[in-house]
């Protein structure tokens, strides 16, 4: 089995992801089963035991995404990409990925200007501010924007005569 090779950068935000995607999936799981128990054994659940699942799911998405998106595993179309030379390839893959990161690091830019909007949303029950789960898509978007950028870097450090498997070590990236 191949042992993945992560930088300090990765490491973090595989290690925060990571977390998040255990933390959340539990509370959901431990809310909703008690939820339902005591539904059934007492006729009477908690109230904000729908809410707060609510709450925590988009946290457990964007995990998810961020985490899928550092491990290379969403959809890509790369049949182009391996028709191409590998010279421009690596061009492709390098503007390819900058011009992901600037889409992520704008739509992070976008909410974090729509926090201020959100805050006063709050939920029903808990009285949660809406900009909570507006600052984890940010967060998110902010982390895939830094995965982009550090792909792109390694691209444009594949030695231009290297053999022809090093481009393919590098995630494509994901239009």
């Amino acid at each position: 089995m191949h042992a993945v090779q992560r930088n300090t950068l990765a490491r973090i935000i595989v290690g925060i992801c990571s977390i998040v995607l255990w933390v959340t999936t539990v509370v959901i799981f431990v809310i909703l089963t008690a939820n339902t128990v005591l539904r059934y054994a007492g006729g009477t659940g908690l109230q904000w035991a729908n809410e707060l699942p609510e709450l925590l799911f988009p946290w457990l998405v964007i995990a998810g995404v961020v985490l899928g998106a550092e491990k290379g595993g969403h959809i890509a179309t790369v049949f182009l990409m391996e028709a191409l030379p590998q010279r421009v390839q690596r061009v492709v893959g390098i503007v390819g990925w900058l011009v992901v990161a600037g889409l992520y690091a704008t739509l992070s830019k976008v909410t974090w200007d729509m926090l201020e909007i959100v805050q006063d949303e709050k939920s029903p029950i808990l009285h949660v501010p809406g900009s909570v789960t507006y600052g984890c898509v940010m967060g998110g978007m902010a982390m895939l924007a830094l995965l982009a950028l550090q792909s792109a870097w390694q691209a444009w450090h594949v030695p231009a005569g290297a053999a022809p498997h090093a481009l393919d070590e590098l995630h494509v990236p994901n239009w």
